[in-house]
């Protein structure tokens, strides 16, 4: 499970880093703390589907993006 979710991480950095947005500013819009936005990136904890929601709406994207 951890690889599944170290790719999450992966994408979810991808997708934030395209649209300029810093862990601080993503982490404030969807009203999450940015250390947890941090561990999540970096695949060390298991987000809600509903935190994973909030993250693709942010950045325009589709959550399917998130598991590609």
């Amino acid at each position: 499970m951890t690889n599944r979710l170290e790719n999450i991480g992966l994408n979810i950095k991808k997708y934030r880093k395209q649209m300029k947005l810093s862990q601080v500013d993503l982490a404030i819009e969807i009203g999450i703390d940015r250390s947890y936005l941090s561990e999540i990136e970096n695949g060390r904890v298991n987000p809600t589907i509903n935190v994973l929601y909030a993250i693709a709406d942010s950045l325009k994207i589709s959550i399917v993006k998130l598991f590609e």
